[in-house]
């Protein structure tokens, strides 16, 4: 069965639904180019939990979505914040083996540092703050961005996710 029917039809609650999906694509990867698939053909909610699955495998193991961080890039402008804040999310766990593939999301990143969604924004500065940390190359201008950015965003919880990075660099 395909991932994107078994999350159409599934009675199981997210969160259960979330870690099944998981397990299964991590005992079986070829499953990620159905989640791939998933993320082409299902609806804001549906792309939504198949996103959140490919954070979840790559919070573990990085390794195996470096493949689809083009993907995970591409979503960041996507209309529904659950999507934005789980490929942002994406993008952070990848940076930490992939910095300079994960450093090609700056710019819509920096966009998203804009959102009206908290969650969008947090999610924005954990990945801005993963590729500070592990890309040199951009570091220096990533940082005096990153400043800039702290010194507009309003939510503690969100300038705390950018100090914590500034202060493992420094």
């Amino acid at each position: 069965m395909r991932l994107l029917d078994e999350v159409r039809n599934s009675n199981k609650k997210r969160k259960e639904l979330l870690v099944e999906l998981s397990e299964k694509v991590n005992k079986d990867k070829s499953l990620l180019d159905d989640l791939a698939k998933c993320l082409e053909e299902g609806n804001p909610v549906e792309k939504g939990l198949c996103m959140e699955v490919l954070e979840y495998t790559t919070h573990k193991n990085p390794e195996i979505g470096i493949k689809y961080i083009d993907c995970a890039i591409a979503y960041l402008d996507y209309k529904a914040p659950l999507v934005k804040w789980e490929s942002a999310r994406v993008i952070g766990n990848l940076a930490v083996k992939y910095s300079e593939k994960a450093a090609k999301a700056v710019d819509k990143l920096i966009i998203n540092t804009k959102d009206k969604g908290t969650v969008v924004r947090w999610a924005t500065a954990f990945a801005l703050g993963e590729i500070v940390k592990y890309n040199k190359n951009i570091q220096k201008e990533l940082v005096k961005k990153i400043e800039d950015i702290i010194k507009k965003e309003q939510n503690s919880g969100v300038k705390n996710v950018y100090l914590k990075a500034l202060k493992m660099i420094k």
